[in-house]
């Protein structure tokens, strides 16, 4: 089994990322949270990865970290979540979002990603309780309103990263960025593609 890849991007797209390895492409499937956190075409990458087989089918699905592939696979024992179901889940939902979305019970939160509905979403709650997740963690600090605030959660609770992660972020944006949600979303996830680490 492939576990992990470590090359350099030779493609990306919206469903996904080719990585070159000693000369060989390999085409890998990634939810939305790890291609926000991933560089660009020519930057090196490294990704825990998930062999899907099938008798007709030989796909595999790349993560930014191991708690996103566990994810992943426990979503894949759930009947009726194929892997484009459980990619779509972990686009939509960080896998703490997911997890307090079980523990809680609320059902209604999965049915905001495409192609789930309340049914299907009932059953991954069912399945999944007690296996993911746990109760909500308390903030960090004073909750920040406002547009910055949006910003915060959108990269906390879709793209999967930390407060603080998210809160530098911002912070590193300044008043030169427009003033609406959207155009500082993007800025934030450039933020992150260009940050040294």
């Amino acid at each position: 089994m492939i576990a992990s890849l470590h090359g350099t991007i030779a493609a990306r797209d919206a469903g996904g990322v080719v990585v070159d390895v000693g000369g060989v492409g390999y085409q890998v499937h990634v939810p939305a949270s790890t291609l926000a956190r991933i560089g660009a075409i020519g930057d090196r990458v490294r990704l825990t990865t998930f062999l899907y087989v099938r008798e007709d089918t030989l796909a595999l699905y790349g993560f930014a970290s191991g708690e996103e592939r566990r994810a992943f696979e426990l979503l894949l024992t759930v009947t009726g979540v194929g892997p484009r179901a459980a990619l779509g889940i972990l686009s939509v939902l960080s896998v703490d979002r997911l997890g307090d979305a079980i523990a809680s019970g609320n059902a209604d939160l999965l049915t905001a990603v495409p192609g789930i509905g309340k049914r299907l979403a009932s059953r991954v709650v069912l399945d999944l309780k007690g296996k993911l997740g746990g109760a909500p963690a308390p903030e960090a600090g004073p909750r920040i309103l406002g547009v910055d605030g949006q910003v915060i959660e959108a990269l906390t609770q879709v793209f999967g990263y930390s407060a603080q992660q998210a809160a530098e972020a911002v912070a590193a944006l300044g008043a030169e960025v427009g003033g609406d949600v959207e155009p500082r979303i993007r800025a934030a996830l450039r933020y992150f593609g260009q940050r040294p680490g």
